[in-house]
């Protein structure tokens, strides 16, 4: 007797197939990233219900203060704009969410941007500046945009909608995916990929509530808990 749900799965696989369209469920472990070890550098971000976190500030800067791989995820709710909004260090109003990588410090890391208004798309930059290490010293400077080897469209956020973001650098090459769907792929280059630091998240103008994961470090680390820098000049 044929199993009607095997017949959806196989039907559904072959749709996917036909589309180009890849499915892909993160490796590896990982473990959730509670309030306690994140170091927020700029804004607020509280605790909520069980491991969910919120955040509401126009602007939100923080990272992972625990050794980890580079690859990170969040399972967020959008709930809209923040009841106060504030431009870009360009002068740009944006807004936007997404994960920072080999955040070495404010001048120099990976991010992997949802962009919510007034465009819809995922954007991955290199923010490199080598002899700037403060806000103060590199500000807005540095940023270049790379262009993916394969791409498409994100969904439209919409108010109370929930979905998944996740990120996974390996040397040069960065994937991300929206609900398990791969999004973006590409090659960021050997000086981003040379970058030491943590994971993060970054919002603006985004009000969210939301569950980090961050994957486990295959191997053990000395200063797996480092000290909070925190502050202005820490803030990417």
């Amino acid at each position: 007797m044929k199993n009607p749900a095997n017949n959806l799965l196989k039907r559904a696989l072959l749709t996917s197939a036909m589309l180009g369209v890849t499915f892909a469920q993160p490796e590896g472990s990982w473990f959730t990233v509670g309030r306690g070890s994140l170091c927020v550098t700029e804004g607020t971000i509280e605790k909520a219900a069980g491991d969910r976190l919120t955040v509401d500030a126009p602007k939100m800067r923080a990272y992972v203060n625990a050794h980890t791989s580079q690859s990170i995820e969040v399972r967020f709710t959008y709930r809209g704009p923040t009841r106060k909004e504030s431009a870009l260090g360009s002068g740009e109003q944006r807004r936007q969410f997404g994960l920072k990588l080999r955040a070495h410090d404010p001048c120099n890391l990976v991010y992997a941007m949802w962009r919510i208004d007034p465009e819809s798309k995922l954007v991955v930059s290199v923010k490199r500046n080598p002899s700037q290490h403060t806000s103060a010293e590199c500000g807005n400077s540095g940023y270049q945009n790379v262009k993916p080897r394969k791409a498409t469209a994100v969904p439209r956020l919409r108010s109370g909608e929930t979905h998944t973001l996740r990120a996974e650098m390996n040397k040069t090459e960065l994937h991300v995916f929206v609900d398990d769907r791969q999004v973006w792929e590409g090659d960021v280059g050997s000086e981003a990929a040379n970058l030491e630091g943590p994971l993060g998240i970054r919002s603006d103008n985004a009000s969210l509530e939301f569950t980090l994961k961050a994957g486990e470090s295959p191997t053990p680390h000395p200063d797996s808990v480092a000290a909070c820098k925190s502050g202005p000049e820490n803030s990417d």
